[in-house]
């Protein structure tokens, strides 16, 4: 790397610039967990404290704000790891978030696709009986017992494996799309359901890969002048760009989506919204809550990119594109 012979130790002044990439970290993690506390379980927000309603829910918010933003804190002043040692292990986070939420579609797609289909053709009720037939015909009944079960097993493999599949993915789209075809032109049958799945696949292949193409330097990048510049200075400007173009956008998407029943994230999900077709998927709700885990995983791998560019603007050693062979697609 250039001007390596004048590098600075990997872990000298770099505490400050952890500290900024952690507490965003918790900071982001502890907005999402106050969301879903004061908007599915009927919580106070942490902020009323403020305006004179006392709550010890509340209190317990604000003490989740306090231990997810002393914790990073804590770690990044007893310990002087290097920047990219820290870098590494974000990019580790993004990538059990993403590969979590990957999992999560595939199961839940082709589970809903198939309780779908028996739908359509009048045959769930001979599976499941006419009851649960019947309370399936409603999200609020289909969603716990089909989607949220099927969540926690995909938390589980994304816990056990390391490979994140998205060419597989964009194989599922493709043939998804090709059966529409196959079974419109040859055998005169389409359903909605059929189109749901593409768009399901979809949504979450553009978004859930994000993170991942940016940790691989992957996204197409209009290029004038970035090429020429020597590594520590693109270092800085990615460093920078981290900031300005990654975090800010993450936040502006994650506060304005989950500040309010009716915002845009919270919405969908709050009422488990579902197609207007009749016989279509169930999962138009979960697309919502794409856009969450898009701008939470970039979160996470935007602190990680600024924490590698500062690495790169300190000529520090190594290289941002090191051996990650354990977490490459297919591995």
């Amino acid at each position: 790397m250039a001007m390596a012979d004048t590098a600075l130790p990997a872990t000298t002044g770099s505490r400050g610039m952890r500290l900024v990439a952690w507490m965003t970290v918790g900071a982001t993690f502890a907005y999402v967990i106050e969301n879903y506390l004061m908007f599915w379980q009927g919580w106070p927000g942490a902020l009323s404290l403020f305006s004179g309603e006392f709550s010890i829910l509340a209190v317990v918010l604000l003490a989740i704000y306090g231990a997810f933003l002393a914790a990073p804190a804590l770690f990044v002043m007893r310990a002087d790891r290097a920047l990219r040692d820290d870098a590494d292990v974000l990019r580790r986070v993004a990538n059990f978030i993403i590969r979590a939420a990957f999992w999560m579609v595939l199961l839940i797609g082709i589970a809903d696709t198939v309780v779908s289909f028996l739908r359509v053709e009048e045959m769930l009720a001979g599976f499941v009986g006419t009851e649960t037939a019947n309370a399936w015909n409603f999200n609020a009944n289909r969603a716990p017992a089909v989607h949220l079960p099927l969540a926690g097993v995909a938390i589980l493999i994304a816990a056990v494996t390391r490979g994140i599949g998205f060419h597989w993915l964009a194989l599922l789209v493709v043939l998804s799309e090709l059966l529409i075809v196959l079974s419109r032109f040859i055998f005169s049958y389409e359903q909605a359901f059929m189109g749901d799945l593409v768009r399901f696949w979809y949504g979450a292949l553009f978004l859930f890969a994000s993170a991942y193409t940016l940790f691989d330097d992957g996204h197409v990048r209009v290029d004038v002048l970035y090429s020429g510049f020597r590594d520590t200075l693109k270092g800085k400007v990615n460093a920078i760009g981290a900031i300005l173009m990654g975090i800010i956008f993450c936040w502006v998407v994650i506060v304005m989506g989950m500040s309010g029943k009716s915002s845009l994230i919270n919405a969908p999900l709050l009422s488990l919204e579902v197609t207007q077709t009749g016989f279509g998927m169930f999962v138009k709700y979960l697309m919502a809550g794409f856009l969450g885990v898009f701008a939470v995983s970039m979160m996470v791998a935007f602190c990680s990119q600024l924490l590698e560019g500062t690495a790169d603007w300190r000529g520090d050693p190594g290289s941002r594109l090191h051996d990650r062979d354990d977490e490459l697609p297919g591995h």
